[in-house]
């Protein structure tokens, strides 16, 4: 069996990945707050963490991996926009429509890393809810963890809160590597009279009569509010509820190494003393756009469907975030993305009709040294030199590219069979005009025309010179839903218009279409394309 070796964060090394249990290797990833959409830097971890995903899975077998990725439905952000939902006339109560926010956008979630090819996470191979928990669903995990905390000593009750005490875990900041000292200036930290020390955090907090809520811990024989939890405990509830107290992987974006991370390591460590909690650290850092921040203010703030609605290919989008090893910062650029679908155009054509063979060896090596998928995109280029296509396609499916899910019809495929087209229509017009065959060229220019396509013949080659949009349209509304499907892909049936890469994708098969019709009727008619040429 091959060895892993990983970055851990907790120790700064490269480690030997050794997991508790081989026959379950388990890791657990920060979900989505389900508030919005997700944005590009979102998706960084989707697509990092389902590299290692399929690496585990490649090792140990699907069978013996659990991945567990949460959705935190239970957050301000959420309760803000039901709440300006309400104010804007929306039926309902609050509480119907934080509901419907999260449904709708755990949906978004779901089609979005759908299209970048990320699999589903699943407990031991087997893709269920529970490998995707929503915190509502863990309230009374949450609820008995605090109560935990505070009969131990790590916890208190204040105002209708409970809050951690800090400084009664002696580890505390040993994943960021800062002391609690160091920690209060400049923290994320939020300061409140009741607090004990400043560096205290929430575990459970009260809700309004608005605000959704639930039962809070008992502390001295009492509930102590109505309220809802914080959001570093519910990582840790979740996480011991579905793994245990001791699992092999925890990841996520280095946003989240604190105060997150080091506040989940801090109160499930207290909670369950016997416990390792996660033994591997994994953080991606973080993404830029065009070389800054990405921000509304800026203007390059963008969402994966935001992309995917500008024609951009999920599998494109999936290539440029491997590009850059999950440890750098990662810069989007127009030109990585251009750059990346020229070769996946490439890659797709030369894999279109082979079967996968086996995994490159050289490729998995690289994979195993901390995920070095910028090494494996240097020997898929080495794979297509070599011309060995069918290991091209193994390998790139190993990385969740070249997959029949991410196949995109598109533009790109349609280019290649409308080149086709004009290249025999170019030869059968050579022939004819060597013959002074003019009434086949003044049919073929006919038929065309019918068609409102308009081709100019050069001297060395044919090119589309107009296409008539009503005629195009008119032709894409009478294809039924399953036609346009396969023709233009999924994405198409999504808009009523389609995207400028769409329109392209219908052209190209619109004319390919129109000419390959001609060709075959030429044929049958007598005149023989293949003899002549």
């Amino acid at each position: 069996m091959v060895t892993i070796r990983l970055t851990n964060s907790m120790t700064h090394r490269k480690e030997a990945f050794v997991p508790l249990d081989a026959g379950n290797v388990r890791m657990y990833v920060c979900g989505p707050t389900v508030y919005d959409r997700a944005h590009l830097g979102n998706a960084r971890p989707v697509v990092v963490f389902d590299v290692l995903y399929r690496l585990l899975r490649h090792v140990y077998g699907a069978e013996h991996v659990t991945y567990v990725r949460n959705f935190t439905d239970v957050d301000d952000k959420i309760n803000a926009e039901a709440l300006r939902r309400q104010q804007a006339g929306a039926a309902g109560t609050l509480e119907d429509l934080i509901r419907q926010r999260t449904e709708e956008t755990i949906d978004w979630y779901h089609a979005d890393m759908d299209a970048l090819g990320a699999l589903r996470p699943s407990i031991r191979g087997e893709v269920t809810d529970r490998a995707a928990p929503r915190a509502t669903e863990f309230i009374g995990a949450m609820v008995a963890m605090i109560e935990g905390l505070v009969a131990k000593g790590h916890a208190y009750a204040r105002e209708g809160h409970v809050l951690f005490r800090v400084r009664s875990y002696a580890d505390y900041g040993a994943l960021s590597g800062r002391s609690v000292d160091d920690m209060i200036a400049g923290a994320r930290v939020e300061v409140a009279p009741f607090k004990e020390d400043p560096m205290d955090f929430v575990l459970w907090k009260p809700s309004s009569g608005q605000e959704p809520g639930w039962d809070g811990p008992v502390v001295d024989g009492r509930v102590v509010s109505r309220g809802r939890p914080g959001w570093h405990i519910e990582c840790s509830a979740m996480s011991h509820e579905l793994l245990g107290e001791s699992f092999d992987i925890h990841g996520g974006g280095l946003d989240l190494q604190f105060p997150h991370h080091e506040n989940e390591i801090a109160q499930s460590a207290c909670a369950h003393e016997h416990g390792a909690f996660a033994r591997y650290w994994l953080h991606n850092e973080m993404l830029q756009v065009e070389g800054k921040k990405m921000s509304k203010s800026l203007g390059n703030f963008f969402t994966v469907r935001d992309l995917l609605e500008q024609g951009v290919p999920g599998e494109v989008i999936r290539f440029v975030l491997l590009s850059t090893h999950y440890r750098s910062p990662m810069d989007w650029t127009k030109e990585k993305a251009d750059d990346a679908l020229e070769i996946l155009k490439k890659w797709r054509l030369a894999t279109n009709d082979i079967a996968p063979a086996v995994v490159d060896d050289e490729a998995i090596t690289s994979l195993c040294l901390d995920l070095d998928t910028a090494g494996v995109i240097a020997r898929l280029h080495k794979l297509y030199d070599q011309e060995k296509f069918a290991e091209l396609k193994a390998t790139g499916q190993q990385i969740g590219i070249l997959t029949d899910e991410l196949r995109w019809v598109g533009k790109f495929e349609l280019n290649a069979r409308v080149s086709m087209a004009l290249g025999r229509l170019w030869e059968l017009y050579q022939t004819a005009k060597s013959e002074k065959n003019f009434e086949t060229i003044d049919a073929i220019k006919n038929e065309l025309g019918k068609k409102a396509i308009k081709l100019r013949f050069e001297r060395d080659h044919v090119r589309i010179e107009s296409i008539g949009m009503f005629e195009l349209f008119s032709a894409v509304r009478s294809l039924s839903a399953e036609e346009k499907a396969k023709i233009f892909g999924d994405a198409f049936l999504r808009t009523d218009t389609g995207t400028s890469m769409q329109h392209e994708a219908m052209s190209y098969a619109y004319v390919s279409s129109a000419i390959e019709r001609i060709l075959n009727e030429l044929a049958v008619s007598g005149y023989n394309f293949e003899d002549k040429t």
